[in-house]
């Protein structure tokens, strides 16, 4: 005679099979993450930048980042402004690039590559300012050029460079400057403005000016 399997066990091998297959439903399967686009090239957000001021124009040794969205072979991390005022790019050669704005310099480049390709959208980035520069000469620690990438007053340009030497006259520097094609001279009392007075003469330079400290 064969023996009766327990009612006991039959339902344990039953609840056993149903909890595995509940389980099977309830365990989502992972989907694949969809494959992800190369950029064709880095935004302009990321690229590093320097503060433009208002006036800015490019000039020799600056240095510019030059980015065609849909032509990243045309694009130049980083290009140098030559003493001609030239920069050079790949299948464009010498584009001429001082004396234009960014902006400017931007239209000109997409007019440029129109003859190459359809999508001629193009950033121009200013990298470093390298072509505004001021003078100063004469009796300060360290006299010579520096550069204005940002706004600077004479007394701000005399402490850059170190300050006023020993014998220096600090009652008469002058700056010079070229206006309209003429050149000009201003005045600069050091210790009225220092003392607060006449603040007026403590004026703002403009690339070229030449602060000389007799």
């Amino acid at each position: 005679m064969k023996r009766a399997v327990p009612i006991v066990t039959i339902m344990l091998v039953l609840s056993a099979v149903t909890g595995m297959g509940q389980s099977a439903q309830q365990t989502p399967q992972a989907k694949p993450a969809p494959p992800q686009k190369p950029a064709t090239s880095p935004p302009a957000a990321q690229l590093p930048s320097v503060p433009v001021p208002p006036d800015y124009v490019i000039g020799p040794e600056d240095q510019l980042s030059i980015v065609f969205w849909t032509e990243p072979k045309m694009s130049a991390d980083s290009v140098v402004v030559r003493p001609d005022g030239k920069i050079s790019l790949p299948l464009l050669n010498d584009i001429q690039a001082a004396g234009f704005t960014p902006d400017q310099l931007r239209e000109k480049l997409a007019q440029a590559a129109s003859k190459y390709i359809e999508d001629t959208t193009v950033t121009v980035v200013v990298r470093q300012i390298n072509s505004r520069k001021v003078f100063i000469t004469g009796s300060v620690a360290h006299p010579g050029p520096y550069s204005l990438a940002n706004s600077m007053t004479v007394l701000q340009l005399i402490a850059v460079a170190g300050g006023l030497g020993e014998w220096a006259d600090q009652k008469n520097i002058t700056i010079m400057r070229v206006e309209n094609g003429r050149p000009t001279t201003y005045r600069f009392n050091y210790k009225e403005v220092v003392q607060g007075k006449n603040l007026k003469q403590n004026i703002e330079l403009r690339p070229g000016d030449t602060v000389i400290v007799p």
